[in-house]
C-alpha cells in the first residue's frame, strides 16, 4: 500500500465511516453509542429551531462573500496585472492579509468595527453617517463577516494576475487593431481566458464559504450574534459535538452540510460547460 493511500486511509476515508456510523447513534462522546437509526435526521430537519436558520445564514453568507470576493480579486488583478512603478510592491500588499491567520484577522476587524471607538464608523461619522453597530446588530452582523471575507481576497488575486499575464499579447493587438476599446478587450479576451482560474476560485471559495468558522466564533465569541442572527452550520456542528457533547447529532449536521456542499459543487461543475473556456479545446 502507497504512503497516500495508507494517509487516505487512516486520516479520511476511516473518519468519514465512523462519522457515517455515529450520525444514526445518540453518543455523548464517553458512553456507548446507541443505534437511533434516522432519527438525528428526523429531528434536523423537523424539530431544530436553529438549523433551518443557521443553513440560511451560511446560504447568505456564501451569496454574498463569494462574488463579492471574485469581482474585486478581478478587478485587483486586472490592475496589477498591467506594467506600472510598484507594481510588485502593491502585489505584495494585497496579498499579505491573505498570510495574517484569520484569528488575528478576526480580532482586527473587532476593533475597527466596534460600534462607538471604532475607525469604521468614525470615517463614516466624517460624511455625516451614523454606522450600525455591525456585530451587535442582528441585520449587520453578518455583512461585517462578509467584510472580514473581502479583506483575503489577496490570494485569488495572485492567480488571476498570472493568469492575465498570460494572455498572449497579439490577441490584443489584434483587437486594438480591429478597433476594440479597453473594455472590450477586457471582456471578450480577458475575462474568457481566465475562466478556468475563476471557475477555480468560484469552487474553493464556496466550499470555504460553507465551511466558515474561525471568523464567526472570533467576532461573536461564540455567542452565534445577536438573537443567532450569525449562526452558521459548521459553529452549530461544533457546539453540539464539543459543547453539548451531542456526537451523533453534529455527525448527522455535518453530513447534511457535506451534502449540500456537493449538491452545489455539482450544479457548479455542470454550468462550467457553458463559461469556462479551456485554449487546449479550441486547438484540438
Amino acid at each position: 500500500m502507497s504512503p497516500w493511500l495508507l494517509g487516505f486511509v487512516v486520516f479520511t476515508a476511516v473518519p468519514m465511516l465512523a462519522s457515517l456510523w455515529l450520525s444514526f447513534t445518540d453518543w455523548d462522546s464517553f458512553s456507548t453509542p446507541t443505534f437511533v437509526g434516522l432519527a438525528n435526521y428526523t429531528q434536523l430537519f423537523t424539530e431544530d429551531p436553529l438549523f433551518w436558520p443557521a443553513l440560511r445564514h451560511t446560504l447568505y453568507f456564501a451569496v454574498a462573500s463569494v462574488p463579492l470576493s471574485l469581482l474585486i480579486a478581478l478587478a485587483l488583478a486586472n490592475l496589477l496585472s498591467r506594467p506600472m512603478p510598484g507594481a510588485r510592491f502593491f502585489r505584495t500588499v494585497v496579498y499579505l492579509p491573505a498570510l495574517v491567520p484569520l484569528v488575528a484577522s478576526a480580532m482586527i476587524f473587532r476593533w475597527l468595527l466596534a460600534p462607538e471607538t471604532g475607525p469604521v464608523n468614525g470615517f463614516l461619522s466624517w460624511f455625516g453617517i451614523d454606522g450600525p453597530a455591525w456585530l451587535l446588530d442582528e441585520d449587520w452582523v453578518i455583512p461585517a463577516i462578509v467584510l472580514l471575507s473581502l479583506w483575503q481576497v489577496g490570494a485569488g488575486t495572485i492567480l488571476l494576475i498570472a493568469a492575465l499575464q498570460s494572455v498572449p499579447p497579439e490577441l490584443y493587438e489584434a483587437a486594438r487593431l480591429d478597433g476594440a476599446g479597453g473594455t472590450q478587450r477586457f471582456w471578450r479576451i480577458s475575462v474568457p481566458l481566465v475562466t478556468p482560474v475563476l471557475f477555480f476560485n468560484l469552487i474553493t471559495g464556496m466550499i470555504a464559504a460553507f465551511q466558515v468558522f474561525s471568523q464567526v466564533y472570533v467576532l461573536t465569541d461564540g455567542k452565534s450574534g445577536p438573537s443567532n442572527a450569525s449562526l452558521m452550520l459548521v459553529p452549530y456542528v461544533y457546539d453540539n459535538a464539543f459543547r453539548f457533547y451531542h456526537m451523533g447529532y453534529a455527525s448527522a449536521l455535518a453530513w447534511v452540510l457535506f451534502l449540500i456542499i456537493m449538491i452545489f459543487s455539482a450544479g457548479i461543475l455542470r454550468s462550467s460547460r457553458a463559461w469556462v473556456f479551456y485554449e487546449s479545446e479550441v486547438r484540438s
